[in-house]
């Protein structure tokens, strides 16, 4: 299977591309073999990639003053990672993103996005529809940090991304609910109890 196959689907699902537009797409990405555990991105550099995934899974994580580590985001295959504010801004980037295991991403570089965004129209409303989605889940995101208990953002977790369930280590997942990976662990021996 061609690599950008899978991204030509995945915008093909937002706006109607030409022949043409299909050609500039690809032209404006470049393949990348992935190393598990390889940092793409990493604090003080400057982000300079948008990066589409092919094949593998990501997490992006900060660390906090007293190194406890507080996951941003997973992601899988058909899903984007950057640390946004560095890529967007093109400022130092405060967020790691590592592969959790081997994989191939496609990248574009902050330059050529806005260069096919300034030629083309379709492009503009594709990337536009991307940061909309990106704002919606993060309002939805903090909405549930603040008013769900982790009971309640665990079980909202495995029925939206059952994927990233099977996929992910369950430190990740705890991190990422903002919990400890024990209580995680005492949330789901509960459930298994409560079934048998």
């Amino acid at each position: 299977m061609d690599a950008y196959e899978p991204l030509i689907e995945h915008v093909k699902k937002r706006v109607a591309l030409t022949a043409d537009e299909i050609s500039q797409l690809t032209a404006s990405f470049k393949l990348k073999k992935v190393k598990k555990r390889q940092l793409i991105i990493q604090p003080e550099f400057v982000a300079r990639h948008r990066n589409y995934i092919v094949r593998g899974s990501f997490r992006a994580y900060v660390l906090g003053e007293n190194g406890e580590d507080h996951t941003i985001q997973l992601a899988i295959e058909d899903w984007w990672t950057s640390d946004y504010n560095s890529y967007i801004y093109q400022t130092p980037a405060t967020m790691f993103v590592m592969a959790l295991e081997d994989g191939i991403i496609l990248q574009i570089e902050h330059t050529e996005e806005q260069r096919l965004k300034r030629t083309s129209h379709t492009f503009e409303t594709f990337f536009r529809i991307m940061a909309e989605r990106t704002a919606a889940y993060h309002q939805r995101r903090i909405i549930s940090n603040l008013t769900q208990t982790a009971e309640e953002r665990y079980q909202e977790f495995i029925r939206k991304y059952p994927l990233l369930v099977a996929r992910m280590p369950q430190y990740a997942i705890a991190s990422f609910l903002g919990m400890t990976t024990e209580f995680l662990s005492k949330i789901r021996n509960n459930k298994v109890k409560k079934r048998s």
